[in-house]
């Protein structure tokens, strides 16, 4: 409760400008796409369902850390994304949306949205990981910005990235194809971890 009270409170500092507050963020199953299609940011992606993705770029490269304008997409595994909402509306997480999708050939399935109950594939909520995020880094988690580390490392997810199923053919590199065996495993043991918590 504590660490609510302490988000509201610092997401209410976050000032919108006037053109911000008038935009509509419509998002959709049709929103997510190729990954790759994305604008590359170290070991992440970004785009702008806005079009300002000078803003975000902006934000993200930003060496003192600033707020993303409304519409960024920040995503690091093709099942994982998040969106910069409308001012006020999620005053807990910034206005960040949190989603959890189901990717195939066909495109993008939005299983679960919001904040509360959206969690990556390890059963980690997605929100509860990128709130330790130091204030000035806008709840994004980089090294150094506060968030605990995620189990898997850079190989990983840019394995995952290289064979997003919405890209068509995979384009892996050396050590990829090791790389997803063993995200698969951490997976399959995270899960049986979980179901042995929740039976006994």
């Amino acid at each position: 409760m504590i660490l609510f009270i302490t988000l509201i409170s610092s997401a209410a500092s976050y000032a919108a400008t006037p053109e911000a507050a008038s935009a509509v963020v419509t998002i959709d199953e049709e929103s997510f796409s190729c990954i790759r299609e994305m604008t590359p940011v170290r070991h992440f992606y970004v785009d702008n369902l806005l079009g300002d993705i000078e803003g975000t770029l902006a934000a993200a490269n930003s060496p003192e850390g600033a707020v993303y304008p409304t519409g960024s997409v920040v995503q690091l595994v093709p099942t994982e994304v998040m969106v910069k909402r409308e001012p006020g509306t999620f005053m807990a997480t910034g206005d960040w949306e949190f989603f959890e999708l189901e990717v195939n050939e066909s495109g993008s399935t939005i299983a679960k949205r919001g904040f509360v109950d959206v969690v990556n594939r390890f059963g980690g909520n997605c929100f509860a990981c990128h709130a330790p995020a130091k204030e000035k880094w806008d709840f994004i988690c980089e090294s150094g910005h506060g968030c605990e580390p995620i189990p898997i490392n850079h190989k990983m997810t840019g394995a995952l990235q290289r064979s997003d199923p919405r890209c068509g053919p995979a384009v892996l590199e050396s050590g990829d194809t090791m790389a997803l065996i063993k995200l698969k495993a951490m997976v399959g043991i995270g899960l049986t971890k979980k179901w042995l918590e929740d039976l006994f």
